[in-house]
């Protein structure tokens, strides 16, 4: 039973009973009759990829009719044109012609929604923990349940890897350092602190461990400096070639590197090397370098080349969904477009968009699902939510299903029991 349904027995119980006319048995209070059956889908491992910014849904995957920015009075609208897609009825925007080919392979949820704040941090939160930001609990984003549940698939990588900058909405909380990434801020470089100083060989670096084992071995088994003491420990487990290996992008050939494209193409192919390794979450951003003046933060100016950043996006995700798929790995990789929020159709005074959390578009494709194409019906301006919402711990519960995870599982915060999700429900629909 949620707090919510508790809240309204609890008051109907001491409304009737101030009454004199309690049918209510107090235990009824205590129990949840009702059994929910989770789907359980076959994914094993997750490529979330991160819009930083907040992704124009009326301008990607849920266009609508087009509007003009540069009108006086402006028309609110999409900003391109729409193109059909390979499943019939469903229409992306025109700079997304390639995934649109690819339709069939994913589900575009359109009426994803959340009614916090629509500031960047928070949002940022929500969508990556489920969760609002609280006073008194760090919750663990959902990479980490994810490593935390099914660890990594080989013992030579971590189970959670971040491919841009860290922050802590993306990261343990609670479950502590264990449950944490290692992350790398560029495909050239790999992750920082995995090869050893040339002056620093095996043997030098053992003694260097004989030396700290005994103060490491005072420290508390709850602490947190036991945590650190974990993670350094898995640090040095994977440093050497074996593990770095899986960085040079050198090895794939030419032809493939190039279909990825630039930068962010290349961060996405290096995920699917590092499923292939073993990695169970691989988070890509793509927020890169700001090619549009403002990255997915679509304000004013930057609304101006704002197709060259969902170009860029087209280039790399069909290029991953059509590389899993080539490698026979698309049904256990899910592969998930996230965003903090959408854009309204309105334009601002300088042509550009501001922030929308009501209605707004993510993105699942892979990873062994039924997919629809999209999911989910928006008024004639994606503003609206006419059927089928999804609440993001609807969402959350629907990736951790996919992945084989109980959404309504508790996990311990202490001694605090803490259901993976808010107490989200899968689509079912998504489920086989």
């Amino acid at each position: 039973m949620n707090r919510r349904n508790f809240l309204k027995q609890t008051s109907g119980l001491l409304a009737a009973g101030a009454a004199g006319a309690s049918s209510m048995p107090p235990a009824s209070l205590l129990a949840n009759t009702s059994t929910v059956s989770m789907p359980k889908g076959k994914a094993e491992h997750c490529i979330f990829i991160w819009l930083g910014g907040g992704m124009a849904q009326i301008d990607t995957f849920d266009p609508k009719k087009q509007g003009n920015p540069k009108a006086s009075p402006k028309v609110a609208g999409s900003d391109y044109a729409k193109v059909p897609t390979a499943v019939p009825g469903v229409e992306f925007t025109e700079h997304l012609k390639r995934t649109a080919n690819l339709a069939e392979r994913l589900t575009v949820v359109r009426t994803v929604n959340h009614h916090v704040i629509n500031e960047h941090a928070f949002a940022t939160n929500l969508v990556h923990t489920g969760r609002m930001i609280s006073g008194s609990v760090t919750y663990p984003s959902i990479g980490s349940i994810v490593a935390h549940e099914l660890g990594a698939a080989s013992s030579d990588v971590p189970a959670y890897m971040l491919i841009g900058y860290p922050n802590v909405s993306r990261g343990p909380g609670f479950l502590g350092a264990k449950a944490g990434f290692v992350y790398l801020v560029d495909t050239e470089s790999g992750p920082a602190g995995f090869t050893r100083p040339d002056d620093v060989d095996a043997a030098r670096a053992a003694r260097r461990q004989e030396l700290l084992r005994p103060l490491q071995q005072q420290v508390s088994g709850e602490s947190v400096v036991a945590q650190y003491r974990e993670a350094q420990s898995e640090a040095l487990r994977l440093a050497g070639p074996e593990f770095m290996r899986h960085f040079n992008l050198k090895q794939e050939p030419a032809s493939l590197r190039n279909a990825y494209g630039g930068e962010f193409g290349q961060r996405c192919l290096l995920a699917r090397r590092l499923v292939q390794a073993g990695v169970r979450f691989i988070e890509v951003s793509h927020n890169l370098n700001f090619i549009n003046g403002t990255g997915w933060d679509t304000h004013n100016e930057g609304q101006l080349n704002q197709h060259v950043l969902i170009k860029e996006l087209d280039v790399a995700l069909s290029a991953l969904i059509t590389d899993l798929e080539t490698q026979g790995i698309l049904d256990k990789t899910l592969i998930v477009v996230g965003t903090e929020f959408g854009r309204p159709a309105e334009f601002d005074g300088r042509g550009g968009r501001g922030h929308q959390g009501a209605c707004f578009s993510l993105v699942l494709a892979g990873g062994g699902l039924n997919h629809q194409g999209a999911y989910g019906v928006t008024d004639e301006l994606s503003k609206e939510i006419l059927e089928n919402p999804v609440s993001i711990p609807d969402f959350h519960a629907t990736v951790h299903a996919a992945m084989g995870i109980d959404p309504s599982k508790e996990l311990l915060d202490g001694s605090r029991p803490v259901p993976i999700t808010d107490y989200g429900t899968p689509i079912t629909k998504l489920f086989a």
